[in-house]
């Protein structure tokens, strides 16, 4: 799991808790259901069986892979359309290459993220590079959907390259724990990634033995998923592995530690930790439109329809097929 390292005892660390500080205790933790995206990568639904309002102002999560492809297997997705919120593409191992119809594009590589404003109506696409499907290889991310307010439903469309390096790295208090914070506030230090929605986004990885306890803003909910290995959430320790989800209640930290032993293919806990500020509006979604209303999700099918979400360009990126 190549995403980006560092050596722990160098970086800033986490303070710890004072004594008026209250842990967030667990309210759920459920498992992820696999299934099959776009042309038929397979993915975990992160968010499967969680009440909405836990989840707002998240939409939509999937852990993509981690998987080994042979030659000639790797699948992503073709030209689709979105409105309405933002995708936030993680590639923790692996690479993907994408492109819009408004001028965004490129590889996304070990550590790196695309975070993409669909707003007022966008068409992109999603595909491991030729290299990658002739070659085979590993493939592993993530990829989240974050709620727009009505307000910002129809902002431009924009996208961001955040780069593996640009992340901003942190250490728990015993230096067990690295935190890569992606976007949002922790303990002060920013990540770099720009949102309309306020949230906060870290991976998390944990050596066996090790917890790491972090402060959390109160005003936004928290949610830890598993990315691999096994550990304990919460101030009781509930039990949580791989492809499960965390919901989190109120209070001023969050919790996380690793088991003891993992198993030798997983040398850490790894954990995707994100939360908001909740929207608290009605939220419709058909397929890749997320909207307020009945009406305003046939106003953008219509709109998709009339190619008001702009056109796939000249020589576009394409899903790359092996020759037979």
């Amino acid at each position: 799991m190549p995403a980006i390292t560092a050596d722990t005892l160098t970086l800033p660390r986490i303070a710890a808790a004072s004594p008026s500080d209250s842990e967030r205790p667990v309210r759920s933790i459920t498992t992820g259901p696999r299934g099959y995206e776009g042309e038929g990568f397979p993915v975990v639904r992160a968010f499967a069986g969680v009440i909405k309002a836990d989840l707002d102002p998240f939409v939509h999560m999937d852990q993509m892979g981690e998987i080994e492809y042979e030659p000639g297997e790797p699948r992503g997705t073709d030209w689709h359309p979105h409105r309405g919120f933002e995708t936030v593409t993680y590639m923790i191992d692996g690479r993907f290459a994408h492109q819009d119809s408004h001028g965004g594009g490129g590889l996304i590589t070990d550590g790196a993220t695309q975070w993409m404003t669909a707003g007022s109506g966008i068409l992109h696409i999603e595909t491991p590079p030729a290299e990658l499907v002739e070659s085979g290889g590993i493939f592993h991310g993530v990829q989240l959907w974050v709620n727009l307010p009505r307000k910002d439903k129809f902002a431009a469309p924009n996208y961001q390259s955040i780069e593996g390096d640009s992340v901003g790295l942190l250490s728990s208090g015993d230096g067990g724990a690295l935190v890569r914070l992606i976007a949002g506030e922790v303990d002060g230090h920013r990540g770099p990634g720009a949102t309309h929605t306020p949230i906060t986004l870290a991976h998390a990885t944990i050596e066996p033995g090790a917890q790491l306890s972090l402060p959390w803003n109160r005003d936004f909910n928290a949610l830890a998923y598993v990315l691999s290995g096994r550990g304990a959430v919460g101030p009781v320790g509930h039990p949580i592995h791989e492809g499960q989800l965390a919901v989190f209640g109120q209070g001023d930290r969050i919790t996380v530690a690793a088991d003891p032993t993992q198993e030798s293919r997983r040398p850490a806990l790894e954990v995707l930790l994100l939360g908001g500020k909740p929207i608290r509006e009605p939220v419709m979604q058909y397929g890749p439109f997320v909207m307020n209303s009945k009406s305003e999700l046939i106003e953008a099918l219509e709109d998709y329809n009339a190619g008001k979400f702009g056109n796939v360009p000249p020589n576009a990126l394409m899903p790359h097929r092996p020759r037979g």
